[in-house]
């Protein structure tokens, strides 16, 4: 019996399917239990910023690991804390980090900040995506994901993502936070009007709101930015969250607070049992590392233009949005699952989060050779895609 096989009959039936039973990987490459190899142009979605196998990550889980496992958060660890002043530096103000196990669990920390304001309002955009545990998810607009588990908790408000007037109009001085991701990854990586998230930070700060800024797949190089906010000063965010990318695939997860709102919680208003791990923590500090040993910063900046030069040629992609790896492709037609199976069948993984979209978020560690592979193969999978056949 095959591991997908095994997989139908012992995990509950949350996500389908299962496209491919992976067994192993390097670099940006994986293989299938048949032997298959694909280069992994998703990268976990966003997750795996240095590919698999990287040395610096593997010795540090290892090494941390051997050293000190799981404590608890009744004591602390040198990575804990190490982390949380690199993030702090990384964005580049004072504040309070709290770290978790996931970009949900970020989230729901941060949303918990945002009620100790005494304020319960909150605005969201539409097309947004916040996570799937119930408070994150009551910040996420799509209908399929809220309706099974409403009446979900709170007081939130959707409002046209990139649309500064539609959140003039609905921020008030009852409103808490107003939650943005800076380009939204779910949705097929939309792109806000330049100036977007700076006149959302004199919004709120007009009306005593808190900006919450959702970097979770963003964030940590994703858009050859360590955050992709943090290219204009006058966005500066009360709280930032982040998580994928941070560990390179470990689990972990960040809700940074600054400023005034870092002092919000207090003893007893919240926990977690794994969060702060030090290994985890181990992980993400080697990340980062590799990235600045390794100037994938501004690899990721040219490579992500290389890639949306070369796949904007084609007619049949009407549109390319982005920065750095995290890159979205709108099609002349609903194609995108016809054009990602063509893709998977030849070799490249990709993902179709809407009919007529696909989304990059390579491995930072892409190689040139990959990607000119890639760029290579795309007119024919784009011809798979809209053959009759595809159709």
């Amino acid at each position: 019996m095959s591991v997908k096989e095994r997989y139908a009959s012992a995990l509950m039936n949350t996500f389908g399917p299962p496209k491919l039973a992976l067994v192993r990987g390097e670099g940006a490459h994986v293989w299938d239990e048949d032997g298959r190899e694909y280069v992994d142009l998703l990268g976990g979605i966003a997750v795996n910023a240095l590919g698999h196998g990287h040395p610096a990550l593997v010795d540090a889980v290892t090494t941390q690991l051997r050293t000190l496992g799981h404590i608890s958060n009744f004591f602390t660890s040198g990575p804990q804390v190490e982390l949380a002043e690199k993030l702090l530096a990384l964005v580049g103000a004072e504040g309070r980090v709290f770290v978790t196990n996931s970009g949900t669990e970020a989230n729901e920390a941060a949303l918990k900040v945002t009620r100790r304001t005494g304020r319960t309002h909150l605005v969201a955009a539409l097309e947004g995506f916040h996570g799937r545990t119930m408070g994150a998810l009551a910040l996420t607009a799509k209908a399929a994901y809220r309706e099974p588990f409403e009446p979900l908790p709170g007081e939130v408000t959707f409002v046209p993502y990139g649309d500064e007037q539609a959140l003039a109009d609905v921020v008030t001085d009852r409103t808490a936070a107003v939650v943005l991701e800076p380009l939204q990854g779910e949705a097929g990586v939309n792109v806000p009007p330049p100036g977007y998230l700076a006149a959302a930070r004199r919004i709120t700060l007009q009306h005593g709101a808190l900006l919450w800024l959702d970097e979770i797949q963003t964030g940590m190089g994703r858009t050859g930015h360590w955050f992709a906010a943090a290219a204009d000063p006058a966005v500066a965010p009360d709280l930032v969250t982040v998580a994928k990318g941070l560990a390179g695939g470990f689990p972990i997860g960040a809700c940074i607070a600054l400023d005034e709102a870092a002092h919000l919680l207090e003893p007893g208003n919240h926990g977690t049992t794994f969060g702060g791990n030090p290994v985890a923590c181990a992980a993400a500090l080697a990340v980062i590392g590799a990235i600045e040993d390794e100037n994938l910063l501004e690899r990721t900046l040219v490579l992500g233009q290389k890639l949306r030069d070369g796949l904007a040629a084609d007619p049949r992609v009407t549109e390319v949005r982005g920065e750095g790896l995290l890159i979205g492709l709108t099609l002349s037609s609903p194609r995108s699952a016809d054009l990602a199976s063509a893709a998977l069948e030849a070799g490249f993984i990709v993902n179709n989060p809407t009919p007529d979209r696909i989304r990059l978020a390579p491995p930072l560690v892409l190689t040139d050779a990959d990607a000119e592979a890639f760029l290579a193969a795309w007119p024919g999978l784009l011809d798979t895609a809209y053959s009759e056949e595809g159709a």
